[in-house]
């Protein structure tokens, strides 16, 4: 379904992603995991489109998209919950909601909206209070949730449990797993939280400096000592 080959990725004369390559399977949950400042985020924003990547290619479904405008994919069935939330603060769930259904009309809105209060039942108590009161969970539940409201054949998440509770972050991966196993949602999980990463993915990539070093499946990655050592407290 997502194919990177070969992406390199600048800021000024900076490189940020070094010829990096990955892959994602229609209903497969894949994650990346690595560092803060490993380039994870930068892969997300090239998928999307800003910054363009220099060199390589990004395919959806086949279609070349390297430098097809961000708006435009939204429109291809590529939604993303970036790094920080940024839900609209001063909007109540509900538009905060609507926005994130602009794509789809209102065809399917009413069906959508049950689904992702099902999901995410403290959205359904908030409905009416403006997303910048909320608490960090609850925000995180809404950029997520706004992301579904647009139909998305491929989800991108970026960092989801960042500043999280432990609770409440174990509460967002049952989400991720959920809407994977119910709803056949193709999903690309960008995250530091290492262990819930892999726990939840069917394959992940481990990125250092700009560049892919592993790959395998979320089990693999997750037993690998090197990685434990790096990333699990040295396997606690």
């Amino acid at each position: 379904m997502l194919e990177v080959r070969g992406v390199h990725t600048f800021y000024g004369q900076i490189e940020a992603l070094k010829g990096v390559d990955i892959s994602v399977e229609e209903g497969e949950i894949v994650t990346l995991i690595g560092s803060n400042g490993a380039g994870k985020t930068t892969l997300l924003m090239t998928i999307c489109g800003n910054p363009r990547a220099s060199r390589g290619q990004v395919l959806f479904e086949g279609e070349d998209i390297t430098q097809v405008p961000t708006h435009h994919l939204v429109e291809r069935g590529i939604a993303q919950s970036p790094e920080g939330r940024r839900i609209f603060s001063r909007m109540t769930v509900m538009e905060n909601l609507q926005m994130g259904a602009l794509r789809t009309g209102a065809a399917h809105f009413d069906k959508d909206l049950d689904m992702v209060f099902d999901l995410f039942p403290r959205l359904k108590e908030r409905r009416d209070q403006r997303g910048g009161t909320l608490s960090g969970g609850e925000q995180q539940m809404l950029a997520i949730a706004r992301a579904l409201m647009s139909r998305p054949r491929l989800l991108l998440l970026d960092e989801p449990s960042l500043g999280l509770a432990p609770m409440v972050v174990r509460q967002i991966f049952d989400v991720i797993r959920e809407i994977n196993r119910s709803e056949g949602m193709t999903v690309f999980l960008v995250e530091q939280n290492a262990f819930h990463a892999l726990k939840l993915a069917h394959r992940a990539y481990v990125m250092v400096n700009g560049r892919i070093t592993l790959a395998g499946t979320g089990a693999e990655l997750l037993a690998n000592p090197e990685i434990r050592a790096a990333y699990l407290e040295g396997g606690h």
